[in-house]
Parts: C-alpha cells; structure tokens; sequence
C-alpha cells in the first residue's frame, strides 16, 4: 500500500515510513516538502486506489483508512475509486446490495467519512435503487459529500461499458444491470468548480466540452478501467481531457485482480491543466497527493485562450 505526495513545482522526496500491514502488504509514505497547508492560492487534492470486492466492510474499512491517511497529508478533497464500496462475483450481483437514494451503508460511511475528517470526498460510484418503477437495475451514482458530511450532489454515469475488448475474452454489459444516467453535473467545491464523470464517459470529449462551457475547473474521473484498455488509452484519455479543456483532473482508479477473478488497470493520477501528470500510483492500493494551482490553471486560460477561439458546433 502506498502513499505519495506530488507538487506541481520539483522536489526531493523525503521518505517518512514503512510499515507492514497484516496479509504482508507494505505501506509506503513519501512527502515531497513536509508541506500539509496550501501555497500560493494552491488546493491540495487524493486520488485512492483499491482493489474492491464483495465484502462491503472489509471495502468501507480500507476505504476509512485510506481516506484518513488524505486528511492527514493535507488533502481538502479527495476521490475515492468507482465500485469503491462493492465490487460482486457477478455484474448482477450490485442489485441486491443496492442502496435507496439518501440511505444506506455506503453512504452513510462517505458522510460520516467526511464529516470525521473534514474533508470533501468524492464516493466513486455507489449502486442506488432505480427510480423506474418495474426496473430492477441499479443506477452508477457518484456522489459528492462536502467537509460537513452533507451530500451537495449526485451524477449518474451516462455512457455504459456494453463491450467486447479488442484482444481479449473480456466482454462487459454494463447496461444489464444499471441504468444510465441522463445529465451533466457540475458542483462548486473548494477546488473549484469540479465536473463529475465515471470511467467510460472518458472516451466521450462532448462530455468534458458541456462541462467546461458550465464553467468546470477541475474533472473527476472514478474509474474501474480494464487492464487491455488501460494499457493502451488511460492515460492517454486522461491527459487529453485535461489539456483540450484546460481543466485539471483526478482519476482514482481500481487496481489488481478482484475476487471475482476480473483484473483492474490502477495508475490511478492526478493531472494538472496543462496535461502533466502530478502524481501517479501505477500500482498497488494507496493514495497520491498534489497540489492543483488555481493561479496557474488561471493565468493559462488567459495566456492561451483556447477555449474562447470554439467555433464549431458552438461546444
């Protein structure tokens, strides 16, 4: 398990602890300054990563810890996996685990999560209840708690994973078991104006367009990617998303094989709006820290005014 912390300006790494958890696996931390406050109008931000299964506990419990070890490096948000509460030995299997809206295990641990540590989470995504009468699929909700333990907003992924893998045997039908969802969300946070997104949405730029024309200034990006796709487009995708909206952008990611024998991409990074990756943790389950600065993503939409020069489609 690892943690790491990354600014956007160069500095040693100063190495503060190891330590073995129980099952063997090690803990990493690194803090690049010693610094835990923000600088220079900077937000200080985690992306988790995790290898989730079927046991909701035991996922909220490595959640709990991860998120604590955030606050504790300094983070005001951070971003939790996509399935990050339940991962089942079958796709079906989230709808009899699945949570009615404003109730329920999972979210009560992402409020009480961030009102413990006074910290804005991001819950990936969590199975709630359809709101379709006769429709026993569930919706991929992710939801926005603020530092006060007050959910302040919701998106449901729209673009559903209904593929076959090039190069693989891996097949998805994502559409079988959840419903899509149907509007962008776009909520202000201390990191800005943050537009939310789940996995697969990636691949759709007129997503992260309608996003930035509401005024987004940072993107997040849960994600439970497969280990083919990954290799070849995660970041690829992320960093794109980032540079052609001059948005920064956070991706917590799954990672490893689940116990449902499906294996997750990780490489869970945070990429600042000019597409450089701040900080990245390729493998293993841990949280990376940067800092996002306002000031900079500020002064290059200005320098560099992109996004006033659309004129096609109007997006």
């Amino acid at each position: 398990m690892s943690y790491s912390q990354a600014l956007p300006f160069p500095g040693a790494a100063r190495h503060v602890g190891n330590r073995r958890r129980s099952g063997g696996v090690r803990e990493k931390c690194e803090d690049r300054t010693g610094l835990i406050s923000q600088y220079n109008g900077a937000v200080r931000v985690a992306a988790i990563q995790m290898t989730s299964g079927h046991d909701i506990d035991a996922n909220l419990e490595a959640a709990g810890r991860l998120l604590s070890e955030a606050a504790r490096l300094g983070a005001v948000l951070a971003a939790l996996p996509e399935n990050f509460g339940f991962m089942g030995l079958d796709s079906a299997d989230k709808r009899a685990i699945a949570e009615p809206d404003g109730g329920g295990k999972i979210q009560s641990f992402l409020a009480d999560s961030a009102r413990r540590h006074s910290l804005w989470i991001v819950g990936g995504t969590v199975p709630l209840l359809s709101s379709s009468p006769g429709d026993g699929r569930v919706s991929a909700s992710s939801l926005v708690y603020d530092a006060n333990g007050q959910r302040v907003a919701r998106y449901d992924k729209i673009h559903l994973f209904d593929v076959d893998v090039p190069g693989s045997i891996e097949s998805h039908r994502e559409s079988a078991h959840t419903v899509p969802g149907r509007d962008p969300r776009l909520v202000d946070t201390p990191v800005g104006k943050l537009g939310l997104s789940v996995c697969y949405d990636m691949r759709f730029p007129e997503l992260f367009r309608a996003l930035s024309r509401q005024g987004a200034d940072v993107f997040v990006v849960p994600a439970a990617f497969t280990v083919p796709t990954g290799q070849a487009h995660w970041e690829s995708l992320l960093r794109a998303r980032a540079i052609e909206n001059l948005c920064a952008l956070i991706a917590p990611a799954q990672w490893g094989v689940h116990p449902s024998g499906r294996a997750t991409y990780g490489d869970s990074m945070i990429v600042d709006h000019w597409g450089k990756v701040l900080a990245r943790l390729a493998s293993g389950t841990g949280c990376v820290i940067a800092d996002l600065d306002d000031t900079a993503r500020i002064e290059a939409r200005t320098k560099f005014p992109v996004l006033g020069h659309r004129t096609i489609y109007n997006t």
